[in-house]
């Protein structure tokens, strides 16, 4: 099936997530749709997919234009999306999820559903038991279960959102085994991600997205360097490095290791010291989070050990850290840093409560010097969910100690304006110059090569990249992060 997107359009109130994509997909070719996060790949994909509607534009299959609502038409019209995280349901069995959807449903003999699945499983080199149940199948067995599926829904046009993250490597070279045979058949499979090593394997073309645009479309053999340029974009070359005596050891993380999310976090050994800022980069899941919970207690390693000061925290919870002085802001600013429903206020009496009493003068007192000090739009008695998102930043920032030893930061500046951006890195380094660490999260490379000393980059739940911005170059981190460093 040939497609076409023609000047696609996604706005979400002032955001452009797609902005003007033109786009073209041949029948039987594998085409990766490439670009760091936030470049507006899912988004697009949603939009073919049936998931998210778009704001204008045209979709031509087959040089025709077609209009549908949901994934259910899409999928009428040949169009199916394997996400991340497979759409089944995992206490039912292989054979239970593979029958979900199907035209004729359980109307159908077993036996037949049996039969078919068995034939595409074959044809496609997998191998799944159809009475297992699927929540003893692996993340790239549920995958094959979900691509086995939709090949039974008659789809001619496969979308993969990141199909490799969290697999090992002879299921991916299994699956993309798979993906080159049904392309032989003249199905068409286009490729989301942000690894070049993936991309380049397996893709005949590449469309490379970069916030929301279409910056470039290559043929295979492909011109990394000039890909990673396109991706990233190009920085003035980052300042010498100063000759600083390193701090006292603040963090220490010893072969630490978590299992969870996408790729977990995998015999880690970082050393966080006084006054330094350091910027964590890398694909959206590779382990940058569970690096941050870990280090401030949310949550615990299943080995090795974590030292604040030289006094071994392993296993102690979040309040132990707290009390060690570390603080941590979540990107999530309403689910997990701020209580929607309560006002400035409240949320400064809940920070100096002690006991049963709370002291509503001095509450009130502290929460209106909190909005004068960090220019907070609103007043003591607004609910934090009517502030906009740089407010409820800067409130965050706010109710966080005053002399705190680490601060461990998720995005601390995800959707602000580069105003807010500004002032927020402003008042961060003021805790840095009097020696607190502060270790952040981000997945635009060229704020951490302006505010960080130095850069972990994390791939696949492992630090493949421990250096000082100023040894660096955004071509560099551009490969790491992309599984080629």
């Amino acid at each position: 099936m040939e497609i076409a997107l023609q000047d696609v359009h996604k706005h979400y109130k002032s955001v452009r997530a797609n902005d003007g994509i033109n786009l073209e997909i041949h029948e039987g070719s594998i085409h990766g749709i490439l670009g760091e996060n936030g470049a507006g790949k899912s988004t697009l994909m949603k939009i073919l997919a049936g998931y998210v509607p778009r704001t204008s534009g045209t979709i031509l299959l087959n040089k025709k234009p077609v209009e549908y609502e949901g994934p259910g038409e899409a999928t009428r019209y040949g169009i199916g999306m394997l996400y991340q995280d497979p759409f089944d349901f995992p206490q039912l069995s292989v054979i239970e999820n593979f029958m979900m959807g199907e035209d004729h449903g359980l109307l159908q003999k077993e036996t037949l559903h049996r039969q078919q699945l068995k034939e595409l499983s074959d044809n496609l080199g997998f191998q799944l038991d159809p009475d297992a149940l699927v929540q003893s199948l692996t993340v790239g067995e549920r995958h094959q279960l979900e691509l086995v599926r939709l090949m039974a829904l008659g789809v001619e046009v496969l979308i993969l959102d990141e199909p490799t993250t969290g697999i090992s490597n002879l299921q991916k070279r299994v699956l993309f085994k798979a993906l080159r045979k049904l392309a032989d058949q003249k199905k068409t499979v286009l490729l989301v991600s942000h690894k070049l090593e993936d991309v380049e394997a397996l893709c005949d073309r590449l469309t490379v997205l970069r916030l929301g645009k279409v910056v470039g479309d290559m043929e295979s053999p492909f011109d990394t360097p000039k890909l990673l340029k396109w991706m990233f974009g190009t920085l003035p070359p980052p300042p010498p490095c100063a000759n600083t005596e390193p701090g006292q050891v603040t963090l220490d993380l010893e072969a630490v290791s978590f299992q969870g999310g996408q790729a977990g976090l995998h015999a880690c050994n970082v050393k966080i010291r006084r006054g330094e800022v350091v910027g964590l980069a890398g694909l959206e899941g590779s382990g940058q989070g569970h690096f941050l919970r870990l280090g401030a207690g949310l949550l615990k390693p299943e080995k090795g050990s974590i030292r604040i000061l030289q006094k071994k925290m392993t296993g102690r919870d979040h309040h132990a850290f707290k009390a060690c002085g570390v603080t941590f802001l979540p990107a999530s600013r309403l689910e997990e840093g701020l209580i929607p429903g309560l006002n400035i206020t409240e949320h400064f009496a809940l920070k100096q409560r002690k006991g049963i009493m709370v002291h509503w003068v001095q509450a009130t007192k502290k929460a209106q010097e909190g909005i004068d000090q960090f220019r907070i739009m609103g007043s003591p008695s607004i609910h934090v969910e009517s502030l906009s998102g740089g407010n409820q930043q800067r409130l965050l920032l706010a109710l966080m100690p005053t002399d705190p030893l680490l601060l461990m930061l998720e995005h601390p500046t995800r959707g602000l304006d580069m105003e807010s951006v500004h002032w927020v890195w402003q008042h961060l380094m003021s805790y840095a110059a009097t020696g607190t660490s502060i270790v952040f999260s981000s997945t635009e490379i060229d704020e951490i090569l302006q505010v960080a000393d130095r850069v972990l980059v994390f791939f696949n739940g492992v630090v493949v990249k421990d250096v000082r911005t100023c040894d660096t170059s955004l071509d560099e981190l551009g490969q790491a992060i992309a599984g080629k460093g």
